[in-house]
């Protein structure tokens, strides 16, 4: 079937934002159309789209019952193609001003850990047999590339049953050594939890939850892998404490001491990642990290949540934890971020000013060639 008019309109758009390196289009009723370009939202032409094109768009590029349903709940997740070699998470909603839709890019190609430069610590979770592993973040922040590419990485690497449940389907896995199925919500399954409970009786190795988003999903994703599934999921969450204390508020007061201690006999990583603008004009991903440690099940058991921070810094150099902080310092000193980049997104400024100085203060010790001893105010020979 041939494109509309509107959809022949779109993919232009599409087209030449893909020209332009971007991520993201943005649509809006009565605004000119925009694309996230390098972190940066740049006009696309002069013209603003009407609300009356923007519903004959919607009415284009979804099915009649996807129609149906943006009109009755107010907002809808689809996916858009352009034939075989583009794909786009697609959003449309309504807004003061008549519809609105953000398309964002999804690479045909899967980008491998190595692509997106991933910390090596992260390749440990692809050799996990079972368990819970989270990837988090705001909105935008990666985590679903990110996930393709542990998934990409245990598809290349081992032989098992991969079943993921998504809203809707972004990346699409081939079958290598492992055999994936694909389900998406509204099109291949009813819900999260009721495409999950079927996942249990069809012979999974692991299962990967698109996003845990309500009680009954996180329950049945922290069963699946408290019964010997590896459970790979996603979260809106700003790093490793407020993932779990959002996991465990979630339930009701009575409830979340169970889930306290089930989530700390099953968790086994999070990766909380933000996008940070680099020296070249792209972005990297700034990655906290929490690995289960004895000390980190500890913590969460004993609801010492403000301690597993620290935890995660100290941990740094036996384990590979990370905070965010460090992550950012890290990004820093390989030169791949700016000083500005650096004190905009550090979660303590002052704390990582400090820290740079004390890194400046002992390259300048260890050029001049001073000892401890030196720093102490007595010679060797004096002890």
């Amino acid at each position: 079937m041939n494109p509309g008019p509107m959809e022949t309109r779109l993919i232009k758009y599409l087209k030449y934002m893909a020209q332009q390196g971007g991520s993201d289009l943005h649509l809006k009723s009565t605004a000119i159309p925009r694309g996230r370009v390098k972190g940066s939202l740049e006009l696309f032409g002069k013209v603003a789209i009407t609300p009356d094109e923007m519903d004959q768009l919607a009415r284009e590029i979804t099915l009649p019952n996807q129609y149906e349903d943006l009109v009755k709940n107010r907002t809808l997740d689809f996916t858009f193609t352009i034939g075989k070699e583009a794909r786009y998470r697609a959003n449309m909603f309504y807004q003061l001003d008549g519809l609105s839709a953000v398309l964002r890019v999804i690479p045909v190609e899967i980008p491998t850990m190595q692509d997106l430069k991933l910390p090596p610590v992260v390749m440990h979770f692809t050799k996990v047999h079972r368990g819970l592993v989270l990837v988090t973040g705001v909105t935008g922040s990666g985590k679903s590339t990110t996930l393709a590419a542990i998934l990409n990485e245990i598809n290349l690497t081992r032989k098992d049953h991969i079943i993921t449940v998504e809203d809707p389907i972004e990346f699409v896995h081939q079958d290598k050594q492992c055999l994936i199925n694909q389900r998406g919500v509204g099109q291949d399954a009813i819900s999260f939890a009721s495409a999950l409970k079927g996942a249990l009786r069809e012979d999974p190795d692991i299962i990967l939850v698109g996003e845990m988003r309500d009680i009954e999903t996180i329950e049945i994703g922290i069963h699946a892998a408290n019964t010997g599934h590896l459970v790979f999921s996603t979260l809106h969450s700003i790093n490793a404490k407020d993932t779990i204390d959002r996991i465990i508020g979630t339930f009701p007061p009575l409830e979340q001491g169970r889930i306290r201690k089930s989530l700390a006999a099953v968790l086994e990583g999070i990766l909380s990642q933000r996008l940070v603008k680099t020296t070249d004009g792209g972005r990297a991903a700034a990655i906290e990290i929490l690995k289960k440690t004895a000390r980190i099940e500890q913590l969460i058991d004993e609801g010492r949540d403000s301690e597993i921070t620290d935890a995660l810094a100290e941990g740094k150099e036996i384990y590979a934890t990370q905070t965010f902080d460090q992550a950012l310092l890290d990004l820093y000193l390989q030169k791949r971020i700016a000083y500005e980049a650096l004190m905009d997104n550090a979660t303590n400024p002052s704390d990582m000013k400090l820290k740079l100085d004390m890194i400046s203060y002992g390259e300048k010790r260890e050029s001049a060639g001073d000892t401890e001893a030196d720093f102490f105010g007595f010679k060797e020979d004096e002890e």
